[in-house]
């Protein structure tokens, strides 16, 4: 991977890199930039926006959640209860997340193109399909790149949990995610072995022999693996951030003493200390038999997790300024197979969207009387891409150069639902 350009760069480097490319005798790709990347990145920054992305792996039913069909023959045996929005009903096994109906905004009419996992949790991490031959970096590398803080001692992107499958893709290695346990906990590597003063004199002594070496063997490969120790030394540094013992035993009793509980409460946390995107995984949604086990059993971890962390983040006057996604790869079928349970499903499924510049108390899109299909207001992938970079104050549209290539952020044709936005 190489570092990213600005569109100026990328032209005046072009000569340079083909000479290099010819004396190498191997492929390299300018990794471009973004066309005045560093001033929308400034921009960005300044706006102080965050994101969490609560991802259901395997993919949740909306039929059983926020798109119910109570009497239909794809109904289920769920039944809907009142929201604290006239209008909206949602599953009987969220009551806590009946009460914060007023910060969501539900998606009920997604449409989208890739019904399979690794290639769904590639699109919908991505918004662009796995088969194509460009590595899309994931949405929480976007966000890291234009509002993450270089210098920060915490990293920009981290996740928790099974997650996305893509990576920095074209960014390059710099904005890949740093992975947390399914608890929330910090690896164990972050904890120096050594006294603070004895890591000072390595850091110092690593530091001169590595700028030795690269005066003459100057490579990318090189400085990133400087940049990645780097960041190691400073994550050292701030470790204490994941130290939530004394925290977490007050707060356990509304997150639910589980992973996920857990994860969402670190989440809080990691937003107050200013991460600009962090992503918390749900396991277990691939209910192709037993729908109805799997999802009671599931909604009874996330409606304490999910609506804690709601209400933790407005009472702190963070939810304004934060974007929490709630979403998987895939939807689950209306009809009900002969096992009880609902198989892939993309015709017609729902995410939802609360905090951070999206209108809450709003159904957008629906349905049919089954769930078989959108009857109105279809969302693609990068509709729902294009709304939650501009939540964010990020250019859906803008591009970067792979060689000679423009790649968008976004595919040709995406726009953010307006209707959705504060």
């Amino acid at each position: 991977m190489f570092p990213v350009n600005t569109f100026q760069e990328h032209i005046g480097r072009r000569d340079l890199l083909k000479g290099a490319i010819a004396a190498g005798g191997m492929a390299i790709a300018n990794w471009g930039g973004l066309f005045n990347s560093q001033t929308i990145a400034q921009e960005a920054r300044r706006s102080n926006k965050r994101c969490i992305l609560l991802w259901m792996n395997g993919g949740a039913s909306q039929i059983d959640t926020f798109d119910m069909k109570p009497g239909r023959p794809t109904g289920g045996p769920f039944r809907p209860i009142q929201t604290n929005v006239n209008g909206m009903q949602i599953c009987e096994f969220m009551p806590l997340m009946a009460r914060q109906a007023d910060k969501l905004s539900v998606i009920r009419s997604m449409r989208t193109q890739s019904p399979d996992h690794p290639d769904g949790i590639y699109h919908m991490h991505t918004c662009y399909k796995m088969n194509e031959r460009m590595p899309h970096p994931e949405i929480g590398a976007m966000i890291a790149k234009f509002l993450g803080n270089p210098e920060a001692d915490l990293p920009s992107f981290i996740r928790m949990g099974s997650t996305g499958n893509g990576g920095s893709g074209y960014l390059g290695p710099q904005y890949e995610p740093f992975s947390l346990g399914r608890d929330g906990r910090v690896p164990t590597f972050a904890a120096p072995l050594v006294t603070e003063e004895i890591q000072n004199r390595r850091g110092e002594l690593l530091s001169f022999m590595e700028q030795q070496h690269a005066q003459q063997h100057r490579a990318d490969p090189f400085a990133s693996h400087r940049t990645a120790e780097l960041r190691a030394l400073r994550l050292m540094r701030a470790r204490q951030i994941f130290n939530v013992g004394d925290e977490w035993t007050r707060a356990q009793s509304r997150y639910g003493n589980t992973d996920f509980g857990r994860s969402c409460f670190m989440a809080r946390k990691l937003v107050e200390a200013g991460v600009p995107f962090i992503e918390v995984g749900q396991e277990n949604y691939d209910s192709h038999a037993d729908n109805f086990v799997c999802h009671k059993a599931n909604m009874d971890v996330l409606d304490p997790a999910w609506s804690a962390l709601l209400q933790d983040l407005s009472e702190r006057s963070l939810l304004q300024d934060t974007l929490v996604v709630w979403m998987g790869e895939v939807g689950r079928t209306p009809q009900i197979n002969n096992r009880v349970g609902r198989d892939h499903y993309i015709r017609a499924w729902t995410i939802v969207l609360a905090g951070g510049g999206v209108r809450g108390g709003q159904l957008y899109g629906s349905t049919d009387r089954d769930g078989r299909d959108v009857a109105e207001n279809p969302v693609t992938e990068g509709d729902l891409f294009a709304t939650i970079y501009a939540t964010l104050g990020i250019n859906h549209r803008v591009r970067h150069y792979v060689g000679t290539r423009p790649i968008w952020a976004t595919p040709e044709g995406s726009r953010p639902v307006r209707a959705l936005l504060a």
